[in-house]
């Protein structure tokens, strides 16, 4: 497992549907070492910050694996970044990864926390409206890293497990809860109980369960 692409970049303007917004989306590839701190990576930011940074979503994952998918599906080659990720990654899979699961990377010490929940921007910075429908039917998503402990990290750098999270619960089954799940009692209990799991998502989901008692 190694991170095969690293990549920052400051929110810029951009237009969609005839109006601007602001979005962190456009990111480009850097050599490094680049500094992690709980916040993030020196150099990178993000426009929403409702939706996207803070801490446990400091940085966003992509698996390199599923860029083959998407070359074809978009009909287009892709560059680095694509997805707005900070690290486009080798071996890590929504389906393995794991919810709590800690990696060292570089000098740093990380640990998964949430999906990557796809939006519009995705379909800004690409073209079909229907891009953010395919990320979730696939779940070919990405994921995000809390930062544990703050280092440094670059392009090449080992990603290394150094324990799993509690209750062994992958990444791609929250994906399918956080967009279909509101019913689900079972799995809503199951997964307000994952200590590890991002608090913004342990709260919908908990609203999601108080709701249905």
């Amino acid at each position: 497992m190694k991170i095969m692409s690293l990549n920052v970049g400051m929110p810029v303007t951009a237009l969609y549907h005839g109006k601007t917004l602001e979005t962190g989306i456009y990111k480009f590839p850097v050599e490094g070492p680049v500094l992690l701190s709980a916040d993030g990576l020196t150099g990178d930011g993000q426009a929403d910050l409702v939706n996207h940074g803070g801490p446990d979503k400091a940085v966003c994952v992509y698996p390199l694996e599923h860029y083959a998918y998407w070359e074809q599906w978009l009909g287009k080659k892709l560059n680095s970044a694509a997805f707005g990720e900070n690290l486009a990654t080798a071996g890590l899979l929504e389906t393995e990864v794991c919810i709590g699961d800690i990696y060292e990377i570089g000098t740093a010490l990380v640990q998964v926390s949430q999906p990557r929940y796809p939006c519009f921007k995705l379909s800004q910075k690409h073209g079909p409206a229907e891009f953010p429908a395919e990320v979730l039917r696939t779940g070919f998503s990405g994921f995000y890293f809390r930062v544990l402990r703050e280092g440094e990290l670059a392009s090449g750098s080992a990603i290394v497990k150094v324990s799993s999270g509690y209750g062994g619960v992958p990444v791609s089954r929250v994906l399918q809860m956080m967009a279909t799940g509101r019913g689900d009692k079972q799995g809503l209990e199951e997964l307000v109980r994952l200590e590890a799991l991002a608090s913004g998502i342990r709260s919908r989901f908990q609203g999601w369960l108080d709701g249905l008692e």
